[in-house]
């Protein structure tokens, strides 16, 4: 190993000639490993194959047959189960269908066409309308604000959460309807938001008074050290406690608890956001599945259940994760801080910060050695990584194998492309 920052130009070359030759090797290999989507293994997708061994009757708990219509808010059973898991009451729960980020675009489209309750005009009538994107952050979340015609800013992350200063900043101008949140194990850093981010949150001046937050809560449960579980408050509560009780709409989903492509999702907030909502949704649909829902409120009889079973997942789950930081660690020791990355407690996701202006080269040279990862700058607004240096990594579904191979390609990358910039420099 050599600290590439110290290495004089010739050790460069050396070293770099060396890294082609494996490089070579890998890609002679014919390889194709894929790591650009947080899929649930098919391991972790076995867990629940039992999941509809339980409905030994379609009647929920208030009567109502789940096989026929009504009931669009959920079943009472659902309603709580969600309620516990969120840390708030079910009469905040809506249940909808498999895929919360479906009731999240759908909770924009509504206020485009007919605003917030606070609001003056629908937001497709607010001219160079904002919406505020901590970043790196969820691709679709991003790309959902972006076809409604926001513009998006970017907010800077750190463990802590988003940056609060910045945010306090752009809120004072009416044209900043609001912003995107995964304040839990965070996609994809895996950060956790504090306890005092959440709350400054909660309480701070907004110019808009139809300010929304979409709280994607979609990792709440999904902890990869039993010693060490990180928690964020119920933001609801937090929003009540402040005056601000309309401003946050939650969602999360059972999609990487269960059936990632046949699971349930929901949405919650306050009695006055719902009510609105409802008003609409039952013009648009008579109830959403709930055989589905019934069978998960069977299988899962209380919050307790549920860890347990998301103990099982982190069984699956913590090997992959634990062997991409051993590799990092292995990879880069020596080399002079070349790159970092994050080592989340839960979550789905890793992000690699490769050397300035390297990221896209590297996920070429990935590509074409048989990896995917997902697009270099995706994480950003637009997908511009102004530092061209972040990688997201998602060890979810390949074998312990496959990782071990995409990582070391990876990595091989990654000092490649950091050499090549380096003696640019150099020449510079």
């Amino acid at each position: 190993m050599i600290n590439y920052n110290l290495a004089s130009r010739e050790d460069l070359i050396k070293e770099r000639e060396e890294l082609q030759k494996r490089y070579n090797e890998y890609k002679s290999q014919g390889l194709s490993l894929n790591m650009a989507r947080g899929k649930p293994s098919p391991e972790q997708l076995d867990l629940s194959k039992d999941l509809y061994k339980n409905i030994d009757s379609f009647i929920a708990e208030d009567g109502t047959d789940a096989r026929n219509y009504g009931v669009l808010q959920g079943i009472p059973e659902m309603r709580k189960l969600f309620a516990d898991i969120l840390d708030t009451v079910p009469e905040k729960i809506f249940v909808g269908g498999s895929s919360s980020l479906t009731m999240m675009h759908d909770t924009m489209a509504r206020a485009m066409i007919f605003g917030e309750i606070e609001s003056e005009k629908p937001w497709a009538q607010v001219e160079d309308r904002k919406w505020l994107c901590p970043a790196p952050g969820y691709d679709r979340h991003f790309k959902i604000a972006e076809m409604f015609g926001f513009k998006l800013i970017p907010i800077s992350m750190d463990a802590w959460g988003p940056n609060i200063s910045e945010i306090e900043e752009y809120v004072k101008d009416s044209t900043v309807l609001g912003m995107w949140c995964v304040p839990c194990y965070s996609n994809p850093d895996g950060y956790v938001y504090s306890e005092t981010i959440c709350e400054q949150l909660a309480s701070m001046k907004t110019a808009a008074p139809d300010f929304r937050i979409y709280w994607d809560n979609a990792y709440m449960k999904h902890h990869l050290y039993e010693e060490k579980i990180q928690t964020i408050p119920d933001m609801l509560a937090l929003c009540e406690k402040a005056g601000n009780p309309n401003r946050v709409y939650e969602f999360t989903s059972f999609s990487k608890i269960t059936l990632a492509g046949s699971s349930v999702a929901c949405m919650a907030t306050n009695k006055d956001n719902m009510d609105f909502a409802i008003l609409h949704i039952n013009k648009q649909c008579i109830d959403c599945n709930k055989v589905n829902q019934l069978a998960h409120a069977k299988y899962f009889k209380d919050e307790n259940e549920v860890e347990a079973h998301m103990r099982k997942q982190a069984d699956i789950l913590r090997p992959k994760f634990q062997k991409c930081i051993e590799i990092f660690n292995e990879e880069f020791s020596g080399n002079g801080d070349i790159c970092y990355w994050t080592d989340p407690n839960g979550g789905y996701f890793i992000s690699l910060y490769a050397y300035p202006y390297t990221a896209k080269n590297i996920w070429n040279m990935c590509k074409d050695a048989g990896v995917t990862l997902t697009d270099a700058g995706a994480a950003y607004p637009y997908g511009n990584d102004p530092m061209d240096a972040h990688l997201r990594i998602a060890p979810s579904y390949p074998s312990l194998a496959d990782i071990e191979k995409a990582i070391r390609i990876l990595c091989v990358c990654v000092k490649i492309t950091a050499i090549d910039e380096m003696l640019n420099d150099k020449l510079r």
